[in-house]
Formats: C-alpha cells, sequence, structure tokens
C-alpha cells in the first residue's frame, strides 16, 4: 500500500504548544530561549513537558522519563503542537513499545534529525509530521525559512525550493523526508513506513563519504531505493572528512536508479533548514532543480 497522510489541523494563534525532549539533553540554552520568544511572538501559548530539561547521561531523562512526557504530550486534548526541543539520539529508544501516536487528536510534531524517528514512525500510521527546526536551531534560520514552516503548520501554501537538478524529468508522490542515519537504522523495523512510490528526501551530518557510501548500499541491498520514484538531497554538512569524495559518492549510489534526482536543496542541518511536510503529494523536477509542496 502507497503511502497516504491525514493532516492534523492548521495551527492559529492562540493554540497551545508544548516543548518535549525525546532526544538528547538540552544544552544550547541562548538558542533556545530565542526561539521560544519567535513561537511567543507568533500568538503561541508554549508550554513545558515534565523533565523536558532532564538530564541522564547523553540522554534528555531516561528512557520512562522521555517516554512518559511524549506521551502525555500526544495526549493532552488542548495541545496542538510538539517542539521537539534538540535532535542527538535517543528518540528510537521510545518507540519500543509501539504504542504512541496512537488514540489521541491528531497533532503536529516539528522537528528533524534524530527526530526522523518520530517524525517516520507517526508516517507509518498515515500521520503528517514538520521536518524542520527544533528549539535550539529556528532562531538560526533566516526569516523566509521561520515564515516557510509557520506557513506549512497554519495550512498555507508555501514557495519551491530551488537545488540542482540531475536530469531524468519530473515525478510526483508523497514526500518522506529525513536523516540519512537515523532512516538507515529504520529499515526492515516494525517502524519503517511504505517506500513504494515516494518522493524521499534525504540529509545528514558528520558522516565520512564511506559511511554514506555504506547506508546507500544497505538500502540498494534491501530492494527498498529502488521503490522510490524521485530523491531530494538536502545539505551534508560536515560529512567530506576523511578518503572519498561525497558528490561522487551520492552520484555513484544513485544514478543508475534512472529516477529524477535533486540535490543542494536548502534543508539539513548548519544552514537554513526549510521545513518539509511528510507525506504531502510533491513534485520533484530532476530537469530544473525542483522540488514543490502541491498539497
Amino acid at each position: 500500500m502507497s503511502l497516504i497522510s491525514n493532516n492534523p489541523q492548521p495551527l492559529q494563534p492562540g493554540d497551545t504548544v508544548m516543548v518535549v525532549s525525546p532526544s538528547g539533553a538540552l544544552r544550547e540554552i541562548n538558542d533556545f530561549n530565542h526561539s521560544l520568544e519567535i513561537w511567543r511572538s507568533r500568538g503561541y501559548h508554549v508550554e513545558f513537558s515534565s523533565h523536558w530539561d532532564s538530564t541522564y547521561h547523553y540522554l534528555a531523562g531516561d528512557d520512562q522519563q522521555r517516554r512518559q512526557s511524549l506521551q502525555l504530550a500526544w495526549q493532552d486534548p488542548q495541545v496542538k503542537a510538539i517542539l521537539c526541543s534538540r535532535g542527538g539520539y535517543g528518540s528510537m529508544r521510545l518507540l519500543e513499545d509501539h504504542q504512541w501516536g496512537r488514540q489521541a487528536p491528531l497533532k503536529w510534531l516539528i522537528g528533524f534529525s534524530d527526530a526522523t524517528a518520530l517524525l517516520w514512525s507517526l508516517q507509518k500510521n498515515g500521520i503528517a509530521g514538520i521536518h524542520g527546526p527544533v528549539m535550539t536551531t529556528l532562531s538560526q534560520e533566516p526569516s523566509w525559512s521561520c515564515q516557510r514552516m509557520f506557513s506549512l503548520l497554519e495550512g498555507k501554501q508555501v514557495e519551491p525550493l530551488l537545488g540542482t537538478g540531475w536530469g531524468r524529468g519530473s515525478s510526483r508522490g508523497r514526500l518522506l523526508a529525513g536523516n540519512l542515519t537515523v532512516a538507515t537504522a529504520l529499515l526492515g523495523t516494525c517502524l519503517q513506513p511504505d517506500l513504494e512510490g515516494i518522493i524521499l528526501a534525504l540529509e545528514d551530518v558528520g558522516e565520512s563519504p564511506y559511511r554514506i557510501d555504506r547506508m546507500l548500499t544497505q538500502w540498494r541491498l534491501s530492494g527498498l531505493l529502488q521503490k522510490v520514484k524521485a530523491i531530494a538531497l538536502g545539505r551534508f554538512s560536515n560529512c567530506h572528512r576523511g578518503q572519498g569524495d561525497l558528490e561522487q559518492v551520492l552520484k555513484d549510489r544513485l544514478l543508475d536508479l534512472s529516477i529524477p534526482i535533486v540535490s543542494d536543496l536548502p534543508f539539513g542541518h548548519d544552514g537554513p533548514n526549510a521545513a518539509l511536510k511528510l507525506g504531502a503529494m510533491a513534485e520533484l523536477d530532476g530537469d530544473k532543480g525542483v522540488l514543490h509542496l502541491l498539497d
């Protein structure tokens, strides 16, 4: 069955949103506070989940604390959106009971990087989410990127994103965006969404070219990469360390799929992180280098 998506209700100023820390412990306090002011300046009432500022080793609290915070935020009917405080690692550990995101009103979850696990688990259940800035990065976004995120959340149209086209025409499909490393770890698990006919959008940070090669080869060997209709590549920041040329690795592992591919799109780490709606119908034009969200 191909990917389907149910959209939560559009946000409106005055709605309550809640900060949750499902991954790493919060460190970037100044950036966090500036992002908090951005949400408040838009007219939103921001609340904080329990344990949002806890620390347990490299995690924002132990698994029970973080899972409880996430589940309570999702089940609270007054909360219309969940804001991930930061990335890091840890959200996958919360999904072993397979219960979160069910039996509650739909609501938005906004995050990227480690939040890929949460976003993809929601998409597995047909629930849309926003791959976009977390609370420690939103304040660093240019104004157009901030506006884009709020436009998506508020049910408005957004401008196409421009990148570098690799040819092969254009394709339409449901958009599935995420961090390559986290997404690869989900392959073959019960949390992996249906990949048939999707437009796959990927980014990463801090991975050497040979590790990117290994992950993409795993996708190829699984037969899953051959199911997608098009590939949108965001920023692969700090991924040029060690031997090998990253662009050559990407082309070596992807070009022979003979599908539309666009690289250098403005989403991911260490730069503008244009928000993307998971489950949205999208069109990727590999000749013009354009990614367009259609709904």
